[in-house]
């Protein structure tokens, strides 16, 4: 299973790649605003020091703009890493498609049902990011959902990968190993 770390703090992305156990970083605006850096400047940084996926994630909510955003940052990082992440939504789905046929690497954020992750699967998503400790903050098992998509994309051979994201503690990793997250 790979190992991504979901921050914006670069002394904690060095110490975590520096012991060798993480394959890549996911981070949004929010967390890098709490650092109190430029958008831009951290991306690159990380991309400088994890030789792997790192996920950025657009802010606008519409396709084109979404489109237009991450055209952007592909040029400004200028690193095959970059990964771009899109928010669940049909305008996320429309985004995805268009970056896909651009070959422009895609996670799609804010997954909470198997059905979610098929569709963004089948727009062209080089992954999917289910939020289990999310779904299970509000009651619901969020591992069983990790299964189920895992399991649909094994029966299907669909190759895009899960990453299980909204993590709460160490038991939520190694689940989701045994379910069969990438």
């Amino acid at each position: 299973m790979k190992l991504f770390v979901d921050t914006a703090n670069v002394d904690e992305i060095r110490k975590a790649n520096d012991m060798g156990v993480i394959c890549g970083v996911t981070t949004n605006p929010s967390l890098i605003a709490k650092e109190g850096r430029d958008f831009i400047e951290v991306v690159k940084e990380i991309t400088s020091i994890v030789d792997g996926p790192i996920s950025a994630e657009v802010i606008s909510l519409e396709a084109d703009k979404m489109v237009a955003e991450a055209e952007e940052l592909v040029k400004k990082i200028d690193n095959p890493n970059l990964v771009i992440k899109i928010p669940m939504c049909a305008e996320g789905l429309k985004a995805v498609k268009q970056l896909t046929a651009k070959g422009i690497h895609t996670n799609v954020t804010l997954i909470f049902s198997a059905a979610q992750a098929l569709l963004a699967a089948r727009a062209g998503a080089t992954y999917v990011s289910p939020f289990l400790g999310r779904l299970d903050d509000v009651g619901t098992v969020g591992m069983t959902l990790i299964e189920e998509i895992a399991e649909i994309f094994d029966i299907h051979g669909i190759e895009t990968e899960i990453i299980a994201a909204s993590i709460r503690n160490p038991i939520h990793v190694i689940d989701a190993a045994r379910a069969g997250c990438d």
